[in-house]
């Protein structure tokens, strides 16, 4: 198994009701994209390319993808916000949907996009006081899952999960974040100077990558994200034992090489950064751990907690994605020792 024990205490300390597990379909990859044809808004047909998809050029955003027009699935407007069940589509096979969550207001507003653990679904968006929460100061938050996870795994062999597929889980979802923003620049109702990114596990290690090559990620808030491959293949409870070797050899380690966020972290030019880590949590060894630590551009922007109590302790001070938020309104540099926690969801 791989350790769903260990990430039951995150999924307990959230307090929010996770979906079953994805479908684990034996499907065809799809890792090859055949030409296909999908309608244009003009009701014509587009090709899409036969090439796959570039994930090791994380700012490449033609190869291999040819947005399809969204489609809205549902809206669901309740007393304190708006939600929206868009459903975006640049590739064979692989519908994401995209819940955009509104304040009920008609001005432009900041929004905070949410990427989790690779473990975890989308039912929070889904649950009306995460929405409450997270729209709270008038804010939009606009979640998604990442690549061959939940139901985006549904169309692959079982034995093809986000860490054996690591370069193209982490490069196609970086190209996601890329591509979830530009529709969002499309819209009237998202104020696009204001965009910030909360990731945690796999979804902070994606968050780094994205905010390296996109600029219009203002604030980055991190919760124990993954990093230094090497040492994180070689030691994490995520990867099961049976198939560690695999991911220690010279042609695996290469193929991440290049996708490690810890070498990008260090260059980050991101406004406001915060990393949080829990010094208990298993699932990233301790090497891995410091070495993500030490990357930090800003030492007052890293916070530590000992153990999950101690973080939940913490998340109960300033409410949802408190810190974050801050950020992204205050106008002025913050200054150090301006660490306050952040509760999230």
């Amino acid at each position: 198994m791989r350790s769903w024990n260990i990430c039951l205490v995150f999924l307990v300390l959230l307090a929010i009701p996770h979906g079953a597990s994805a479908q684990q379909g034996a499907a065809a990859s799809g890792k090859d994209a055949q030409s296909q044809e999908a309608p244009s808004k003009s009701g014509s047909n587009i090709t899409l390319p036969p090439s796959k998809e570039n994930w090791f050029a994380l700012d490449d955003l033609k190869t291999g993808i040819v947005p399809w027009p969204p489609v809205s699935v549902q809206t669901d407007e309740e007393p304190d916000f708006v939600r929206e069940l868009i459903r975006v589509h640049w590739r064979p096979i692989d519908e994401i949907d995209l819940w955009v969550i509104r304040p009920k207001t008609t001005n432009k507003v900041p929004v905070i996009l949410y990427l989790y653990n690779y473990l975890d679904s989308s039912d929070r968006f889904r649950d009306n006081g995460w929405c409450k929460r997270a729209t709270a100061d008038g804010f939009a938050a606009v979640g998604f899952s990442a690549a061959l996870t939940d139901y985006r795994f549904r169309f692959r062999p079982m034995k093809q999960w986000f860490v054996s597929e690591l370069p193209e889980a982490l490069g196609t979802t970086v190209h996601d974040v890329q591509l979830i923003l530009n529709y969002l620049a499309d819209r009237e109702d998202v104020d696009m100077d204001r965009v910030g990114m909360f990731g945690m596990g796999s979804g902070g290690a994606v968050a780094i990558l994205a905010a390296h090559i996109d600029p219009r990620i203002k604030a980055l808030d991190l919760l124990d994200p993954w990093g230094d491959w090497p040492d994180w293949l070689r030691d994490s409870l995520a990867v099961p034992q049976s198939e560690r070797s695999k991911y220690l050899t010279p042609e695996f380690l290469k193929s991440v090489s290049t996708l490690d966020p810890v070498d990008h972290l260090a260059a980050l030019k991101t406004p406001s950064l915060r990393l949080q880590q829990t010094l208990s949590e298993r699932l990233t060894p301790k090497t891995a751990r410091e070495r993500i630590a030490v990357a930090v551009p800003d030492p007052s922007r890293l916070v530590r907690y000992e153990n999950p109590a101690d973080l939940l302790k913490a998340w109960q001070v300033t409410g949802l994605s408190g810190w974050i938020k801050q950020q992204m309104l205050s106008q002025n540099p913050r200054k150090s020792g301006d660490d306050g926690p952040v509760a999230l969801h």
